[in-house]
């Protein structure tokens, strides 16, 4: 396609979208008029919203959202919780928290600040927000080493990257792999001077942004190849584990970190560095992370949830239970 069709295109697209959201026209109506099938228009809305054309924002009512947010701000200690509407889509869920995340960022970031960067799709999202960003001359510094995984974009150092990009910041990576396979392989790495200077930077953050993992044979640490199915089992069945922080630290249904093969081989902060950090920002915006957010709570590292309604309902209704 020619870059004169494609702009061709994305104004079609444009008019279409103006013509539904602003004119209230129906999708009936936009097909008469511009000699479209109803199909066709429906897919190009749709088009319209992935490639951030239109941008959808559902908020609960105010009242609603500060009860639960007031809830787990009295069972857990935190600071704030961020609760998205839900939705049934995983992708547009993470969007939509992800939203969240980045106008809470947009209103706490102050210049010299230092913002830790874990890794992971609902970190990204943080990211990939499509708006307007506040100039800030602040730093983000990857927070775990580097990872591959082919066709997506949801390592420490893009999304460091990508952050600074927005904000018109720095990013510094992390010039060390997120994984090793041995022990020794990890202290070498840790006495490179250009490695501890950037975690010692990581260390002195004033934010820190992390992932929630929960404990399933498709979770991210197996696609990455660091776990296989069956360690995943293992550590759930016979060692209690329910979730993790920033992509390694885990945790059992009480918030008590919990020793698996994944010890002394991720370069990165540990949980009680992130502990020592004034502001941990966590994100889990699935709907099968509500016991892991629950164990990620009560472990008392984080500062800041951003989730779902029905993941907040349902963290409070386990509390009450486990």
């Amino acid at each position: 396609m020619t870059l004169s069709e494609k702009d061709r295109e994305n104004e079609l697209i444009t008019e279409i979208a103006v013509a539904y959201y602003e004119h209230e026209k129906t999708q009936e109506e936009i097909a008469h008029k511009f000699g479209l099938s109803r199909v066709k228009v429906g897919r190009l809305l749709k088009r319209a919203r992935e490639e951030g054309i239109v941008e959808i924002n559902v908020r609960y009512h105010p009242v609603f959202s500060s009860q639960i947010e007031q809830q787990l701000i009295q069972r857990f200690g935190i600071k704030r919780a961020l609760i998205a509407v839900d939705h049934q889509d995983e992708k547009e869920q993470r969007r939509q928290v992800g939203s969240l995340v980045t106008n809470y960022l947009c209103n706490t970031l102050k210049n010299g600040m230092i913002v830790a960067i874990g890794q992971g799709r609902n970190v990204a999202a943080v990211a990939n927000h499509i708006g307007i960003f506040p100039e800030r001359q602040c730093r983000f510094v990857c927070g775990i080493g580097g990872t591959h995984r082919t066709g997506e974009n949801i390592d420490a150092d893009h999304i460091c990257r990508q952050l600074a990009k927005q904000f018109n910041a720095i990013s510094e990576t992390l010039y060390a792999p997120a994984y090793v396979e041995k022990r020794e392989l990890k202290e070498s790495f840790m006495q490179n001077r250009v490695i501890k200077e950037t975690l010692d930077r990581g260390r002195k953050a004033d934010i820190a942004l992390v992932g929630i993992g929960d404990m399933n044979v498709n979770c991210y640490m197996v696609q990455l190849g660091w776990f296989t199915p069956q360690e995943i089992i293992d550590a759930n069945i016979n060692q209690g584990v329910i979730g993790e922080i920033a992509g390694y630290g885990f945790f059992n249904i009480h918030g008590e970190p919990v020793d698996t093969v994944m010890n002394d081989r991720v370069i990165g902060l540990s949980v009680e560095e992130l502990r020592k950090i004034p502001c941990v920002i966590a994100i889990a915006s699935e709907n099968t992370k509500a016991t892991a957010i629950l164990g990620a709570l009560r472990s008392g590292v984080i500062d800041v949830i951003a989730t779902s309604a029905t993941n907040a309902r349902t963290v409070l209704n386990l509390q009450q239970n486990h």
